[in-house]
């Protein structure tokens, strides 16, 4: 037995009710999940080691606030040179173990006014800028791309889960807000931030929105929460680079734990 299908029984023994995925710098989150198994994304069919720092690479299982968990220490981007196919690999390894809810979290750029290092917004929708004609070219069926233009609603983001981390988070502006996913690796120049702002981006970064039309697109429902790392670009004086986002992604690690763990029991 290899450790995926080792790890695969276990999945299917425990029955996980949602999955998280964990951006950069965020792998401390959830503070009170416990882990029981776990597989290197090298060793799972379909997926790759990840060279990004603050992502490990790893799919765990274990249980959080009494609630069997999936999470995903890191994910796998497209500009590191991975397929579509590939980037959203994991979500339909998951929805095929039969998990019903999704989490997404990334590290991500502020862009309104009200957004600074350390503070958190869930999505409400997205700009995908990512390349999308690449899409038809890279998928490995082309029928697949028919389904999700026939199943993905407006917006891939439950208006349900986006009221309840809301709640989760009494006494504290939790902005819904949109996030712009760009292709990256790099930041995005002054001028792209004002346009993106002109389209109506809140937040920009480089990951979350595939994956999230994907779990839509098989009937999972879907949440996101972005970790503001920085200032996007030309909103302040300063240059952009991986270690700020790093730093300043545990800032908010205690208030996104205790969101998940006041959510986690209330969904599926």
């Amino acid at each position: 037995m290899t450790p995926f299908d080792a790890f695969t029984a276990a999945v299917r023994a425990r029955g996980p009710r949602a999955a998280v995925v964990l951006g950069s710098g965020l792998e401390a989150v959830p503070h009170r999940f416990t882990e029981v198994a776990s597989v290197p994304f090298a060793d799972v069919p379909g997926l790759a080691a990840t060279a990004i720092r603050g992502h490990s690479g790893a799919i765990a299982l274990g249980h959080c606030v009494g609630v069997p968990l999936l999470v995903f220490r890191g994910r796998l981007h497209f500009y590191e040179g991975h397929s579509w196919d590939r980037v959203a690999a994991p979500v339909r390894l998951t929805a095929g173990w039969g998990v019903k809810t999704l989490i997404l979290t990334n590290a991500a750029g502020g862009i309104h006014d009200r957004l600074n290092p350390g503070d958190l917004m869930v999505l409400r929708d997205h700009l995908w800028l990512q390349t999308p004609k690449a899409v038809v070219g890279q998928v490995s069926n082309l029928s697949r791309v028919q389904d999700r233009l026939e199943t993905c609603p407006t917006s891939p983001y439950s208006p349900r889960l986006i009221e309840r981390l809301q709640a989760a988070d009494p006494g504290r502006e939790l902005l819904a807000g949109v996030y712009a996913a760009v292709t990256g690796p790099c930041y995005e120049t002054p001028a792209e931030i004002r346009a993106l702002r002109a389209m109506g981006a809140d937040a920009v970064g480089m990951s979350t929105a595939f994956e999230a039309q994907t779990a839509a697109s098989l009937r999972m429902e879907v949440a996101a929460i972005s970790c503001i790392t920085n200032k996007a670009a030309g909103l302040t004086c300063g240059t952009l680079n991986h270690a700020e986002v790093l730093a300043n992604a545990g800032r908010p690690a205690e208030r996104i734990s205790a969101l998940l763990e006041t959510l986690l029991p209330r969904v599926g």
